[in-house]
């Protein structure tokens, strides 16, 4: 493919150094620094406004234009201007993001009404994610799949929990999901019947919404009491969770805000939340504020340092988990080698929406695990694909991946090896990235 990216920062080179391999890649930014950077991967690289229309005459047509600077309008603009520029307008993708909630109330939207394909709102992405992982006290991750039919969760092995010391053939899991995968350390492992869990593994489990809740108290989860949450840092992100968690209904909420003026209009935006203005950091307000008894703490302000710090603080204070929003992907190991429970990157979902565009027909969403190392990939199996003539347990299926779950019409099935995929299933693989492309071919 010909893909033009449109901001060369921490996203847009995520996206290049992702694709550049396989697709001719045009970066465009205005400033020097990051062309610089993006001059060390093999693609073209392009100084200016990307909303420049003499600029995109020079690039297009392409197959795809994916504008990711930090601007929402230069982003939106630059979109619109693809598709006027374009004669044939099916023939390009655009993607946008955007973080303004005047813009888009969702974590991906279609925009073709206004001359654009996509939208996407990385901040409200994460912030559905966290909502997630606070419903559910022991989960570290969470995916939806399917229109949320189907769940993955990320659970960790903890030195009392029911998993710790036994092999998955001996785990009494509930027969409506699957463990998918097994993380340890920096290894990403499909798991087999012998391998044995221990204390600090990450479990990767996919299945029915329903066999969540029976699960995660074998993780040592499943309190029906209210959960008592804090947010520090009522920016983008932390408005959005502030706002997801108060309509749900169950969370005793407290905020704190660094600046008054925003704490003044959160606290009239939302009446079912304590807004505080303070410092998060500051380890007296965190203890008068009772942050040694929150289930979960979550630090969302625009510096990495501060929400590190301010979780640290209350890690020591005897919070029982904390989240963290990290925009440096390299602080991300980090976070969670110095005991942070959660570390999430808004930048990711971007990513990770650009390169289910890019993976064409038949995807319908992706996500990554642990950097990149694998994938959980949801397919609609093409009519005569090879996925479509044997069982499973006949089919030569790549070692490093496992179909997880099959969707068929508003049914999801929990596969063995008796199951057979039928054309216009989805299935929800996960598969290490060096067996993605032959788990593909075998749905098209």
């Amino acid at each position: 493919m010909k893909i033009v990216i449109i901001g060369a920062g921490e996203v847009g080179y995520s996206i290049a150094k992702a694709l550049y391999v396989n697709n001719d890649i045009i970066l465009i930014d205005k400033r020097e620094e990051s062309c610089e950077r993006a001059g060390k991967l093999d693609v073209q690289v392009i100084q200016g406004n990307g909303a420049n229309v003499d600029i995109l005459k020079q690039v297009l047509p392409a197959d795809l234009v994916v504008a990711v600077t930090g601007n929402d309008e230069i982003n939106v603009v630059a979109c619109i201007a693809t598709k006027l520029l374009t004669k044939d307008r099916e023939a390009c993708t655009t993607i946008a993001r955007v973080s303004n909630p005047d813009y888009i109330n969702k974590a991906t939207a279609h925009r073709r009404e206004i001359g654009m394909d996509y939208m996407i709102c990385p901040e409200l992405t994460l912030a559905s994610e966290v909502a997630g992982i606070i419903s559910v006290p022991s989960a570290v991750g969470m995916e939806a799949f399917a229109e949320g039919r189907v769940k993955m969760m990320e659970f960790k092995v903890g030195r009392d929990t029911t998993f710790d010391g036994i092999s998955l053939a001996d785990a009494e899991i509930p027969d409506c999901c699957v463990i998918s995968a097994l993380v340890r350390g920096k290894d990403v492992l499909i798991p087999h019947g012998s391998d044995v869990m221990h204390e600090d593994d990450h479990i990767i489990v996919i299945g029915k919404q329903e066999s969540i809740t029976e699960i995660e108290g074998m993780f040592g989860g499943g309190s029906n009491m209210r959960s008592k949450v804090m947010i520090v840092g009522a920016g983008t992100v932390g408005f959005y969770l502030a706002s997801l968690l108060a309509e749900r209904g169950d969370v005793d909420l407290k905020i704190i805000e660094a600046d008054e003026g925003r704490c003044v209009e959160i606290a009239g935006a939302l009446s079912g939340a304590l807004v505080l203005h303070g410092d998060g950091t500051d380890e007296a307000l965190l203890m008068s504020e009772g942050a040694g008894a929150m289930n979960v703490i979550i630090a969302t302000t625009d510096s990495d340092e501060r929400n590190l710090l301010c979780l640290l603080l209350a890690k020591q204070l005897g919070a029982k988990k904390v989240i963290a929003k990290v925009d440096r992907s390299e602080y991300m190991k980090l976070f969670e080698m110095v005991g942070i429970d959660v570390a999430l990157s808004p930048k990711q979902a971007t990513i990770d929406g650009v390169l289910r565009v890019s993976m064409g027909a038949g995807v319908e969403s992706l996500a990554t695990i642990e950097g990149e190392q694998a994938e959980i990939i949801e397919l609609i199996a093409a009519p005569g694909s090879k996925m479509t003539k044997k069982t499973l347990d006949r089919i030569k299926f790549p070692k490093g991946a496992i179909v997880s779950a099959i969707v068929r019409n508003n049914d999801v099935i929990v596969p063995r090896g008796i199951n057979q995929i039928h054309a216009g299933d989805r299935a929800v693989v996960f598969a290490l990235t060096s067996a993605l492309p032959k788990v593909k071919k075998l749905f098209e």
